[in-house]
């Protein structure tokens, strides 16, 4: 029998939510009634279109429930520098929608603060001590049962993906959104049992202010009509079992803070993203998977770029055969009539734009537990030119004829398989590792691998790797193993790490390797070979060899010779990525993300003699016979003709319209100087010049200054070089002695540097100012002598032209 108190609660609490359910049903139509004109799409979240009014109503069956809600741009900008791509995903979050009288609100729960608990009054504590967000608010139209109908079209029309925001961000142009050019996109808006998809096309208007970029890729900067897309996803069971981070395995994934973590252990969770999947016999060494991990190809990539996407791909099955899995990964081609968009398609998108940049891999995951719904790989087309482009550099391959050399579309074809693959990997979880030389890794970046054979001739034919990485086997072993009932995880995940640390895998990512002051020696981008210095030294021969066979064959017959700059910038660059590898050698220390009781050694000081011999290596870099340009290239490069513009992919000028070689050297110059006296580099040579037997900051700066201001001197262009070269020396000195961002005794070390200059220099000053090195001997005096107040601006120095990404790179969250 009910008790009293329990009647009487049920008439306080449940009769008034019941009363106002039947007051709003007498008051609202039936949504049969209201939509019986309409189109019903029926699905996970049923709605309906008016083509009359261009209105979408959603119904609304599902309150208090939670789903995944997901933005993306379907069709993009174009421009590499604003980033609206085709097929850029956005915001991804969980949400519910909250019933309150005629209002339905969309709420985003704080998934960053739980309490994962059965009491309900210590997680109702955590929730209420932490902001929620509403998205949008909406009103009820029609009623029928437990659904409501809402007018979703405001909503859909909105600008989620914050068009106008990444515009301005780039000083691109104020816009605003007009309502009367947008309009609800029929073809993508479609519905399936987990997943409700729509689709909305947007114009954007202003433009009065716009930048260059915005110019460069619309027919009316008045008007940008882009689509965006909407994505309401039913939620993963609860049979997916999270995986723990660890910092060794290189995973991407969640965190959040969980309040019911007991005293004594970590109140912040950590777990890696990954795609559901498991063995049908988790203890067979072989094993079918319940259900593949299958990716689809662009089926806009035209072949044979198609196919090298499908290759590049598919090297990801090898790592999971490794792993103990039969026929688990498959890519296709995406069939004609798939929305890119759809969550249930994992896909590798072929996207343009007007210039050449990164490419990257996302994913859509699900906040709560890591685990991978939907990757989607985006790729930038006009990056397998930039491969070619380079290999037209080396082989200067149109002596006889404009017919393409077979080596350069190899050669491009092959990093597009690489690249493929690196992005893809990024959807799997995995992030970047910039210690795994020699293609230990598909997710390190790679330089192409240019021989000279022993006629001296230059060879592309292993110009990229061609298999799945050593790496990647672990790393896809660590993520997506599926043990035997009863096995101890924990202990099984370590094994697999230190199994791969006894082979001499290393895993270290991006933010000390994307450092141009960074100290791990092992850790670059764009490197290549077993020992950063005897590459780069490698390197600058391959870089010889072109120049000395750099000709009108680098262009096809017919092509303005002023085109020939193009061909030449990332010839004569060639060394740039491998000087910055070598840099880290100086002053390097090796470390690794150790936990206790692993056995890593934490940190370990790079032998002195191996610092000396990159030191030696960078020094040459900035001689005056590597930076000169051979006289004949100078004479070939006319001013850029009628039709080619400018661009920034040039080396910057001083000259105006005509070639200026002293500007490339001054920009070579200055990338290897800035490296190594870079604060941080310089603070760290003294302090491990203090402490143990490593090169000094006296050192570095010591040697710098015999091979540049000390130096035996040179005639003609290389001697024009040459004293361009210790100017930049000096304005670097300049900097670095009144960097606040350096130590104190490297500043101080850079100001000792610099009265020892003047001295030496007053030595050698005579009053004949026709003389050029007496020109710069005054010069530099009058720089060492301005008053310390005066501003130094080593940015005026002119920089290199963007290289990167080579036919490559990314970032997912990039790469």
């Amino acid at each position: 029998m009910t008790s009293p108190f329990l009647r009487t609660l049920w008439l306080v609490l449940v009769l008034p939510l019941l009363s106002a359910s039947m007051a709003l049903a007498q008051a609202l139509p039936t949504i049969t009634l209201f939509t019986k004109d309409m189109r019903k799409f029926p699905g996970y979240f049923t709605f309906y279109y008016d083509r009359e009014t261009d209105k979408v109503w959603l119904e609304v069956d599902k309150v208090n429930q939670e789903f995944l809600y997901v933005n993306s741009l379907p069709s993009g900008l174009g421009s590499n520098d604003i980033g609206l791509d085709r097929g850029q995903l956005g915001g991804q979050r969980v949400v519910y929608f909250e019933k309150i009288g005629t209002k339905v609100m969309l709420v985003q729960p704080n998934l960053a603060y739980r309490a994962i608990t059965d009491n309900k009054n210590e997680a109702r504590a955590v929730d209420e001590s932490f902001a929620k967000s509403i998205l949008w608010g909406f009103k009820a139209h029609a009623v029928e049962g437990n659904s409501v109908l809402v007018d979703a079209t405001d909503f859909l029309l909105s600008d989620a993906h914050d068009v106008i925001g990444s515009i301005k961000r780039t000083k691109q142009g104020t816009y605003k959104l007009d309502p009367t050019r947008s309009a609800i996109y029929l073809p993508r808006t479609k519905n399936f049992p987990e997943n409700t998809e729509f689709e909305a096309t947007l114009t954007f208007t202003g433009g009065d202010d716009a930048g260059r970029y915005v110019r460069e890729v619309t027919p009316d900067v008045q008007a940008i009509t882009l689509r965006q897309h909407h994505s309401f996803i039913q939620l993963p069971d609860n049979k997916y079992k999270p995986r723990a981070a660890d910092p060794r395995a290189g995973y991407f994934g969640i965190s959040f803070f969980d309040y019911a973590t007991p005293v004594d252990e970590h109140i912040e969770k950590r777990y890696i993203a990954r795609h559901r999947l498991q063995k049908k016999d988790p203890s067979a060494r072989v094993s079918e998977a319940v259900k593949p991990i299958v990716y689809y190809v662009d089926n806009g990539a035209p072949e044979p770029i198609r196919t090298a996407l499908l290759d590049g791909a598919r090297w990801w099955n090898q790592a999971f055969e490794a792993a103990g899995y039969k026929d688990a990964f498959r890519v296709e081609v995406l069939p004609d009539g798939a929305d890119p968009m759809d969550v249930r398609y994992n896909i590798i998108q072929w996207v343009h734009r007007s210039t050449r940049g990164w490419s990257y891999g996302a994913s859509v995951v699900d906040p709560r537990t890591g685990e991978i719904i939907k990757g989607h790989v985006s790729l930038g087309s006009l990056r397998v030119r930039q491969d070619y482009l380079i290999a037209e550099g080396l082989l200067a391959p149109y002596k006889d004829s404009n017919k393409e050399n077979k080596q350069m579309m190899d050669m491009a074809l092959a990093r597009i398989r690489q690249l493929s693959a690196h992005e893809l990997g990024h959807t799997l979880g995995i992030m970047h590792n910039y210690a795994a030389n020699n293609n230990a890794s598909v997710m390190d970046y790679p330089h192409p691998q240019v021989k000279l054979d022993r006629a001296g001739n230059i060879d592309l034919s292993q110009a990229y790797g061609t298999s799945i990485g050593e790496w990647d086997k672990v790393a896809v072993a660590y993520g997506y193993q599926d043990f035997p009932a009863g096995t101890d995880e924990q202990k099984a995940l370590n094994d697999i790490l230190a199994k791969g640390r006894e082979k001499g895998l290393q895993f270290i990512t991006d933010r000390d390797a994307r450092s141009p002051g960074g100290s791990h020696p092992d850790a670059h981008l764009w490197d290549n070979g077993t020992h950063a210095a005897d590459e780069l030294l490698h390197v600058l021969k391959v870089r010889e060899k072109a120049l000395q066979n750099f000709s009108e064959h680098n262009i096809k017959p017919g092509t303005p010779m002023s085109a020939l700059e193009d061909v030449l910038v990332p010839i004569y660059n060639f060394h740039r990525y491998q000087t910055e590898a070598a840099a880290k050698m100086v002053g390097g220390v090796y470390y690794n993300y150790t936990v206790r009781g692993d056995g890593q050694k934490a940190t370990a000081v790079l032998a002195k003699r191996e610092q000396q011999k990159a030191l030696d290596a960078l020094l040459k870099t900035i001689s005056p016979e590597v930076l000169t340009l051979p006289e004949p290239v100078i004479t070939m490069i006319p001013p850029r003709a009628p039709g080619l513009r400018n661009n920034r992919e040039l080396f910057e000028r001083r000259t105006g319209v005509t070639f200026d070689p002293l500007a490339a050297a001054e920009a070579s110059a200055t990338f290897t100087i800035s490296l190594l006296l870079h604060p941080e580099r310089a603070s760290r040579l003294v302090e491990l010049g203090a402490r143990s037997n490593s090169l000094s900051l006296q050192d570095v700066i010591g040697q710098l200054m015999d091979n540049t201001w000390k130096s035996k001197r040179k005639d003609g262009m290389e001697g024009l070089i040459q004293m361009q070269t210790e100017q930049i020396v000096l304005t670097h000195l300049l900097d670095l002695s009144q960097n606040e961002n350096a130590s104190y005794q490297a500043r101080a070390l850079a100001t000792a540097t610099l009265k020892d200059l003047n001295n030496y220099l007053g030595h050698r000053y005579n009053l004949n100012p026709q003389d050029t090195y007496q020109s710069h001997i005054t010069f530099a005096l009058e720089r060492l002598t301005r008053p310390v107040t005066v501003e130094v601006k080593p940015g005026k120095t002119l920089d290199l032209p963007p290289g990167a990404p080579i036919g490559s790179g990314e970032y997912m969250r990039c790469e």
